[in-house]
């Protein structure tokens, strides 16, 4: 079983106050933390940076949560105040039109229109792609014997897979990396304010100019399929396909990078489920779904906002008051995983949470598991002494709430 990153405060979780979700100490111990909220704090209120929000982190709650229409995701709706729960300045306002901060019927509409973007047999037409790639990587990999596997591995997969999927030529994509970076590194604490006012206008006009030319030059691609998507007469406005673009960059690209790297992880943390593995490659997709579960990147859905007062577990959970159902925890409750804690490469049935549940349920999930599974498959074929290069407790996490991200994973594969 994979072990904290360094041993927690002895003492439990002070519920006095708001739990800072964002903290080192918490970002690095939250398996440690998951098992005593989820017994004694099934409900709590804690911290998001600047924000206070309410947390849920027992399964059934969490289900039933992301499916009770007392919940919403558009703030204004619960609130009657902006979208937002903080100011933002009106030249990137339009990220707030994302339908996955949207609720039906609007979420209904935006979701429909971009399932036809989604053309039948898009994952299988870049899984061939994404074998040869993973292969050209290991072999740069194999030359240099120990290497950071997250820039060096995990993350050109998913910048290749998504670049392709956009319809982006070789220039455009490495365009379309900068836009990565910015979504991935700088919507959190103070990175925000430096992300919203220096960059993210410059990435919004690579944006449209890209959609611009597609309009011009219509590929076979997702984007072309965003612009002409159409359902009773209605089409995408070009606000909402950009918006589009960005879930799809966050969506698809990063958390499939950490899904990647904490999945290897996973392996290299238990040598017994690797064994397992390596003899028998037929267990690689209900790996994927144990990865996904055990040591998956996401830990909690986008905001809910509570449109009346709601009590849970003797706890009144205020009308307006964002709530975030903890997936992480969820997915380690012993009421629906036995023995959560082991990470069982065989383990069935495996209902995890980790593309979320009901109308949110993510669109990417076939084509992440698809990538992990590529990705994983082809180092343990190719690196049959794949191992960390440094000792284990050297292994860190991003202070990021809601996310389980390494900092780095420097391994040696020979």
């Amino acid at each position: 079983m994979a072990q904290p990153m360094v041993q927690p405060s002895p003492a439990p979780v002070d519920l006095s106050k708001p739990v800072d979700l964002g903290s080192a100490d918490f970002s690095n111990n939250k398996y440690a933390y998951y098992p005593w909220l989820l017994e004694e704090a099934p409900v709590f209120q804690a911290r998001v940076s600047f924000m206070k929000i309410m947390a849920v982190t027992r399964y059934d709650d969490c289900v039933e949560l992301m499916r009770d229409p007392r919940f919403v995701r558009n703030r204004s709706t619960a609130t009657g105040g902006s979208r937002m729960p903080f100011p933002v300045p009106k030249s990137i306002s339009l990220i707030a039109q994302s339908m996955i901060i949207e609720d039906d019927p609007e979420h209904r509409r935006l979701r429909s229109l971009v399932n036809k973007a989604f053309k039948p047999g898009a994952v299988a037409a870049v899984q061939e792609p994404v074998e040869r790639l993973a292969h050209q990587l290991i072999d740069k990999m194999e030359k240099q014997g120990t290497v950071d596997l997250l820039p060096a591995y995990s993350l050109p997969i998913p910048v290749a897979v998504i670049s392709q999927l956009m319809g982006c030529d070789e220039e455009d994509t490495v365009a379309f990396q900068g836009l990565m970076k910015n979504l991935s590194t700088g919507l959190t604490g103070w990175n925000m304010l430096r992300t919203f006012v220096f960059q993210m206008p410059g990435t919004i006009r690579f944006v449209r100019d890209l959609i611009a030319r597609k309009r011009k030059n219509p590929g076979d691609d997702i984007l072309t399929g965003l612009i002409e998507a159409e359902e009773d007469g209605e089409h995408l406005t070009e606000d909402e396909i950009v918006a589009m673009t960005f879930l799809l960059v966050v969506a698809g690209f990063e958390t499939t990078v950490h899904a990647i790297a904490n999945g290897v992880l996973a392996l290299l943390d238990t040598p017994d489920q690797l064994k397992r593995l390596r003899e028998d490659p037929a267990l690689i997709d209900p790996a994927v779904e144990e990865m996904l579960r055990h040591r998956g990147p996401i830990h909690g859905t986008k905001m809910n906002y509570a449109t009346e007062d709601v009590e849970l577990h003797g706890v009144t959970i205020p009308k307006g008051t964002p709530v975030i159902p903890m997936l992480g925890a969820a997915n380690h409750d012993p009421r629906v995983f036995d023995d959560p804690e082991t990470f069982d490469i065989g383990r069935t049935p495996n209902h995890h949470l980790a593309f979320g549940q009901g109308a949110h349920f993510c669109l990417g999930a076939q084509l992440a598991r698809m990538e992990i599974k590529v990705a994983v498959q082809a180092l343990l074929e190719r690196s049959p002494n794949l191992r960390l290069a440094v000792p284990r407790e050297e292994i860190e996490m991003h202070a990021m709430p809601f996310w389980h991200r390494l900092q780095g994973l420097p391994v040696r594969l020979g």
